[in-house]
């Protein structure tokens, strides 16, 4: 791993969540995971039974990863080894984003969202005149 100094004069950000992260400086290994289950109705009705990752199918399938070439052997000489970055300003980072100054040698990030919207009979009867 290459050693670096990472100096940040000014960093501004609005939102952080769901497995975000915000790493300043190195880091060998970086993994977010992040699931959603995002149910939309005209109404708020609630049945009870909302919210069980394990009836959709996208939640239990594996995150297929491409297999990843051997890293080569990289040997670096720095004359100013600082990373130095003046201001970072952010509105929002949300389901498994990253901002990192430094260098990383492993980064996985996951994101699993199932988007639901529940129109109701009229809504629908009126797109299908159009």
């Amino acid at each position: 791993m290459w050693k670096r100094n990472s100096m940040v004069q000014t960093i501004h950000i609005t939102n952080i969540i769901f497995s975000s992260i915000l790493e300043i400086g190195d880091t060998v290994r970086t993994r977010g995971y992040s699931r959603a289950l995002a149910d939309q109705r005209r109404e708020e009705i609630f049945f009870g039974n909302e919210g069980n990752f394990g009836t959709y199918s996208i939640f239990s399938e594996p995150t297929i990863m491409p297999p990843l070439p051997p890293l080569p052997k990289i040997e670096k000489y720095h004359a100013l080894p600082n990373i130095r970055v003046g201001n970072i300003r952010i509105k929002g980072l949300s389901a498994s984003a990253i901002i990192q100054v430094g260098n990383t040698h492993n980064v996985y990030m996951d994101s699993k969202i199932h988007h639901i919207r529940h129109l109701p009979a009229e809504v629908m009867n009126k797109e299908e005149g159009e």
